[in-house]
């Protein structure tokens, strides 16, 4: 059964992109690569390099000297990027390239039957089409995209939401600021990008990319309902990834 060697999982936060990699990792080996063409998968989630920096800022705050990156909100460890610094998402795509290449491109066995899962949210009027450029072509070559769909509205609501439900279960619970919400996330030029298609392809670095567009309203927990969501999507994009 034929798996995606790459698969951008891209999407606003709290979109659900979490919620398809748990579901996946829960899925038998097999039945995963049968019915959602993945095989046995890694990820790479920049969430953890930019909580890296935002952790770095409070050293610098111990030390006596103004954060860098990051406005830290509560005790929580609430951190929200700072408005002025969206390079720093920019910078994350050196990361992935980087990571992408020592780990798996210069690996070949590991493509056998394994699946790189590429994971990020990007809003502004240009967001992704700024992003998607800068990841290499060597992994743009290999790559399929899940663009998993949901309003800004729900986006924050799920936010608060889990939120919630992990404030009363831990007091390490954290979600994305609103003032971060608000300014990196309202806009999304993901439908702009791909002239409002369900799926297709795009062209990166003169590469033909397939896409699917999957929407995610209404919220859904239990697993058959997912199965029937996500099989759909992953299958249709299998088959545009199987013909470019």
């Amino acid at each position: 059964m034929k798996t995606f060697d790459h698969l951008l999982l891209l999407g606003r936060p709290a979109a659900g992109k979490s919620e398809f990699i748990d579901f996946m990792k829960n899925t038998p080996a097999a039945e995963r690569a049968h019915d959602f063409h993945l095989g046995t998968f890694e990820e790479l989630d920049d969430f953890v390099w930019l909580w890296e920096k935002f952790c770095e800022d409070d050293l610098w705050e111990k030390a006596g000297y103004p954060r860098v990156y990051s406005n830290l909100y509560d005790n929580n460890k609430n951190y929200g990027l700072k408005t002025s610094q969206g390079a720093l998402f920019d910078v994350m795509f050196a990361r992935f390239n980087q990571e992408a290449l020592h780990r798996y491109l210069s690996k070949p066995d590991f493509y056998r039957d394994g699946t790189v899962v590429i994971e990020f949210a990007r809003g502004g009027s240009t967001g992704y089409r700024n992003a998607l450029p800068r990841l290499s072509p060597e992994i743009l070559k290999r790559a399929a995209i899940l663009y998993v769909q949901v309003s800004y509205e729900e986006s924050c609501r799920r936010n608060e939401a889990r939120y919630q439900e992990k404030l009363a279960h831990s007091i390490l619970a954290h979600k994305v600021p609103d003032e971060t919400m608000e300014h990196f996330y309202r806009l999304d030029d993901w439908i702009e990008l791909t002239n409002g298609r369900n799926h297709g392809t795009l062209n990166i670095h003169g590469i033909n990319v397939p896409f699917v567009t999957m929407p995610n309203e209404p919220e859904l927990k239990d697993r058959e309902p997912l199965a029937k969501r996500y099989g759909p999507a992953l299958r249709t994009l299998m088959d545009l990834y199987a013909n470019v």
